[in-house]
């Protein structure tokens, strides 16, 4: 079965249309770059690597990493967000491509929830790519309500990702975040009828 690529803004509801998906689908496997994200940086090789690029700052007197700290440097600094990809990124890719590689003799589907999917290269390992997309005002409504921050540092984050244009432009499907659930999983449920009705091959 494919492996389909879920891509989007800063909170234009990625999470929730997975959560949609995972409704109609129970038994396929999902991939949450994010969270693998947070896992890494609690690995004693990839501190290390943090330690080198950002300084103790980053670090609390326990050892544990200071995430507020860190998104602060890297949302006003385009060098170091670009040095924590390159720390991250070329690990989560190498685990969601395996993970999506063996999958693909299963009868299952498998989603691939990946925020930086098209600033990574990652589209390549995918059969389809979906972007979630929402209005600005609706997405900078999101973002600042849970992240629990200000206008300006809001509009700072969403300025510092790929455009969302760009990604509705290069996606093979776009579903609109801008209503409430039931019609995001409307739209997971059509594109579940559509991917189930086409013959796959290798991407």
């Amino acid at each position: 079965m494919p492996a389909i690529g879920i891509t989007g803004g800063i909170s234009t509801g990625k999470s929730t249309f997975c959560e949609c998906l995972h409704e109609i689908l129970p038994a396929a496997k999902f991939f949450d770059a994010d969270e693998v994200a947070r896992q890494l940086v609690d690995l004693d090789d990839v501190k290390q690597e943090l330690l080198a690029k950002f300084g103790f700052g980053i670090f609390s007197r326990n050892g544990d990493l200071n995430r507020d700290a860190l998104r602060t440097i890297i949302f006003q600094d385009a060098a170091k967000k670009q040095a924590l990809e390159l720390i991250l990124h070329p690990r989560i890719r190498r685990q969601w491509s395996v993970e999506a590689d063996r999958h693909r003799t299963s009868p299952e589907f498998f989603f691939a929830d990946i925020p930086l999917l098209y600033e990574t290269g990652g589209e390549t390992l995918c059969d389809r790519v979906v972007a979630v997309a929402c209005s600005p005002d609706i997405q900078l409504a999101n973002l600042m309500r849970r992240m629990e921050v200000e206008r300006a540092p809001a509009e700072a984050m969403i300025k510092s990702q790929m455009p969302l244009e760009e990604k509705i432009k290069r996606a093979d499907h776009v579903v609109w975040n801008n209503d409430d659930r039931t019609v995001l999983a409307t739209q997971a449920a059509s594109l579940v009828e559509l991917w189930r009705q086409e013959k796959w091959t290798k991407a």
